[in-house]
């Protein structure tokens, strides 16, 4: 295989895909980032073409070499990092026999709650199975739909002449990396999002038992291997579709959350970081597996050694905020520093915003929860909504983290890292510190999930003897802090009381539950 010294990290998100060229010690030299389209369509659909994520990451290597000639003849291997809770139905070849049904899609939603529910339940689920998920999964498909397993069976039930054709099912890395070796193969944390894996240690793979349970073929189902495993050199057409060298190193790779994870630099067991992108979510590495059924969040097998990785997801938050700069007029693709740059003196009497706008996972996991601005008055401008938004995520933010907080382990001193395209915005970073009350730190926020990418393959290239001294090379990449602000938060103590009051309302209203 090529021994070049630079790395091609490939971060594929919902709606574009961020590259980088990384050199030893885990700098970034150069970066791309390149979008392809979501289709959305009627009863929660959320569908991408595997080829445009192809297209999009062989013009971004394209323009890498434009902007920094002779970089591919450097390059020694080739990483991917992914969203997760794909669903890729392909042949034998590894030829796509529909689109992608991504992890936003929640037409599955009826077929989820069909699998985990039934008399006797709590919680909306079924006892007899979740003592069998709990140990076994450490959790159990959430009730929106929006996992693995329920799309599989909504392929069965609606599309079973598609289903009956499926050689494999792929999440979104995994495609893309059958489409550069010709390997079937997948990562811990994507195999754990289907809720068909043993999570135990020491019998980490495909569950016999869940597979049963539930109905669905584990055939169907791609090896699992470690995210730092090199699963092959490209293709000879990979490599001249991509335009990099024969025998380039194709590595494993992880889902966007340990990605992102490892980007944070927060590696040190019961450490945690908070994302805000489309979704956001409270993070972070522990020794052994965590889980909360009453606030519907748990460690999964991340891709670096099954390492348990909590994950505490919020649907809705980057895409809350598009949504209502939208609204403010900022366009169909609006520029968020400028929506949110500059929002004004914040105001007791601001309204309030609740970004469920795609139901809510944690602390309460609930697909028909819907968002909510409340307590408009004539004297409310674009700025308020504009600060109503910002405060909304970063309130929301602090639901989960509370409900992680709690879990015995967590580290609570010290700064938080924030990662994801929102710690971009300095107003954002700042309103998520006055409401956590915690310092938040940003870095090379951007681009966290490419460099955490990287730290994979760095053990290959010879950089670092594991991936963990890699990623922990990252944890002084700090550019900016932002510290809470006593005057501010006190008023969104006060604020937040009155939120919490409403919230409880609104989770009562859709579901007779408490928030």
């Amino acid at each position: 295989m090529s021994r070049g010294d630079y790395v091609i990290a490939a971060d594929f998100g919902t709606s574009s895909v961020k590259l980088g060229v990384v050199a030893e010690g885990m700098k970034l030299l150069g970066n791309r980032m390149e979008s392809y389209p979501v289709i959305l369509g009627s009863g929660g659909r959320a569908e991408q073409r595997p080829e445009d994520w192809w297209a999009a990451l062989a013009r971004g290597i394209t323009a890498l070499e434009r902007d920094m000639p002779g970089t591919l003849e450097r390059v020694g291997a080739v990483v991917f990092s992914a969203q997760m809770a794909g669903v890729t139905c392909v042949d034998a070849d590894g030829t796509p026999l529909r689109p992608s049904i991504i992890w936003q899609d929640i037409r599955a939603a009826h077929i989820a709650r069909d699998l985990i529910g039934g008399f006797p339940e709590v919680l909306g689920y079924n006892i007899p199975r979740l003592t069998k998920w709990l140990p076994i999964a450490n959790g159990a498909p959430a009730k929106n739909g929006m996992d693995p397993i329920a799309k599989m069976h909504w392929l069965m039930r609606e599309e079973p002449e598609v289903w009956a054709k499926t050689h494999r099912t792929l999440d979104v890395k995994d495609w893309l990396i059958h489409r550069a070796t010709g390997r079937f193969v997948t990562t811990g944390d994507s195999a754990n999002l289907t809720w068909l894996m043993d999570t135990r240690e020491g019998r980490e793979g495909w569950s016999e038992t869940l597979s049963r349970m539930t109905g669905t073929p584990l055939d169907k189902l791609p090896e699992i291997v470690d995210g730092s495993d090199v699963v092959g050199p490209l293709t000879p057409r990979a490599a001249v579709e991509l335009g990099l060298p024969q025998g380039t190193a194709v590595v494993a790779g992880a889902g966007d959350v340990t990605a992102t994870a490892l980007g944070s630099g927060a590696v040190g067991d019961g450490a945690l970081h908070l994302c805000i992108s489309t979704s956001a979510w409270v993070s972070g590495f522990f020794p052994h597996r965590v889980l909360s059924v009453p606030a519907s969040f748990a460690t999964v097998a991340s891709s670096a050694g099954f390492r348990p990785l909590l994950i505490a997801t919020q649907e809705s938050a980057g895409s809350a905020l598009e949504w209502v700069a939208r609204l403010m007029r900022h366009g169909e693709t609006p520029d968020m520093n400028a929506a949110y740059g500059d929002v004004g003196e914040w105001r007791e009497d601001d309204p309030f915003l609740i970004p469920w706008f795609a139901g809510e996972r944690v602390p309460v996991d609930n697909d028909r929860l819907r968002g909510v601005i409340h307590g408009l008055s004539i004297d409310h401008d674009r700025q308020s909504v504009a600060r109503a938004a910002l405060e909304g995520v970063a309130l929301n933010l602090r639901w989960a983290y509370e409900a992680v907080a709690k879990k015995k382990g967590v580290r609570l001193d010290g700064p938080l890292p924030l990662v994801g395209g929102g710690a971009a915005n300095p107003v954002l970073a700042q309103c998520v510190a006055d409401a956590l009350g915690r310092e938040v730190t940003t870095g090379e926020t951007r681009f966290a999930g490419v460099l955490g990418t990287a730290t994979l393959a760095a053990p290959h290239m010879g950089w670092d003897k594991d991936v963990w001294q890699a990623a922990a090379r990252l944890s002084d990449r700090v550019t900016a802090r932002f510290a809470p602000q006593p005057g501010r938060r006190e008023m969104i103590e006060r604020r937040y009381k009155r939120l919490r009051k409403l919230r409880k309302q609104m989770v009562g209203s859709y579901s007779g539950g408490t928030a």
